[in-house]
């Protein structure tokens, strides 16, 4: 018996419907939709009524000032966008390949993994593929997570949040993440004896919004003892402007331990002597589970293996479609 083909080969979809999709949900309107893609309104009316009986849906709602996508609509809208930016990075890799290059791959992690574990792999990669195309970008898992899903970024490190569906992911953990109070070096705080969590309620803090993660644990861990938590605060995640603002004042912030130590060797900050009863949930390597990986992802996931052996001292087990990047040679020029 044979097989029934898939949908987008029996109604022959073309990458135009694809393209027409996306522009149509920012333009809004068939006419400037059509406009953007230098095509006449009939034939991009034609695109989208083919592609609706091909699915036996309907896309769009046909409203007096324009077109606004159903639930399939919009479905189908996310789906696009994907597709488009796959072919994107299908083009990009090849033009890298076809000039000798491996890549490129982009990496998204929160602030102890480009502390420690990204910088490490990434040198490593670099002395043994200088032709080795790499991005990084440096956010909270949040954003990070819509990245990965949307195909922004190829890897993450960080944690699972929210109501995002953790089936279409792998996570692979990696190890807990310790906080530190700091300070700016001089500060009054560092040269007082016996100091305690509740000394530091009535200071003025510069902490990461409310909702967030480590906020959120912040705050527990004065309820824990009894304390009311602070009530003098700035919200703030960027960590050059939190760093200045210790430097102009007696505050005091809240950050990853890795990176509080990387500031205080720079001399920017002084960690203050005292352990706080905090720390972050273990975050992890995420992957997306419908991605077949690139030569150049393999060695990167290869290095990021490594990197974290040494720094954390664990051994990540890659899913068998990820593993086996050491054997990848450098592709030739076409």
């Amino acid at each position: 018996m044979r097989n029934t083909p898939p949908w987008f080969i029996r109604g022959r979809l073309k990458p135009r419907q694809l393209l027409l999709l996306a522009t149509l949900a920012e333009a809004g309107t068939i006419h400037r939709a059509a406009q953007a893609l230098n095509m006449t309104q009939p034939a991009a009316t034609k695109l989208i009524k083919d592609l609706e009986a091909s699915l036996g849906v309907p896309l769009f709602e046909r409203l007096p000032r324009g077109m606004r996508p159903t639930w399939y609509g919009e479905a189908m809208i996310r789906h696009a966008r994907e597709a488009l930016a796959a072919l994107a990075r299908a083009e990009e890799e090849i033009g890298a390949l076809r000039a000798g290059h491996l890549g490129p791959v982009r990496l998204g992690g929160i602030t102890e993994p480009c502390v420690s574990l990204l910088p490490r792999a990434v040198a490593a990669l670099k002395a043994r593929h200088p032709e080795l195309r790499i991005a990084v970008e440096l956010e909270t898992s949040d954003v990070l997570l819509r990245r990965l899903l949307g195909g922004r970024i190829d890897v993450m490190i960080g944690r699972i949040l929210g109501d995002v569906d953790a089936s279409l992911l792998h996570y692979i953990p990696l190890v807990e993440e310790p906080v530190a109070a700091i300070v700016r070096p001089g500060h009054p705080l560092l040269a007082a004896p016996g100091l305690r969590l509740a000394d530091l309620t009535t200071a003025r803090w510069v902490l990461p919004p409310p909702g967030s993660v480590l906020r959120v644990r912040f705050e527990q861990m004065f309820h824990a003892q009894g304390i009311a938590p602070p009530e003098d605060i700035i919200d703030a995640t960027a960590l050059i402007f939190v760093t200045r603002m210790l430097e102009e004042s007696d505050a005091l912030a809240v950050i990853a331990h890795a990176a509080a130590r990387y500031y205080e060797r720079a001399g920017v900050v002084r960690i203050l002597p005292l352990t706080l009863p905090c720390t972050m949930d273990t975050f992890g390597l995420i992957l997306r589970r419908d991605r077949i990986p690139s030569p150049a992802l393999r060695l990167v996931l290869a290095a990021l293996t490594e990197a974290a052996r040494e720094i954390y001292g664990v051994s990540l087990t890659l899913p068998p479609a990820f593993a086996g990047g050491a054997g990848v040679g450098k592709p030739a020029p076409a």
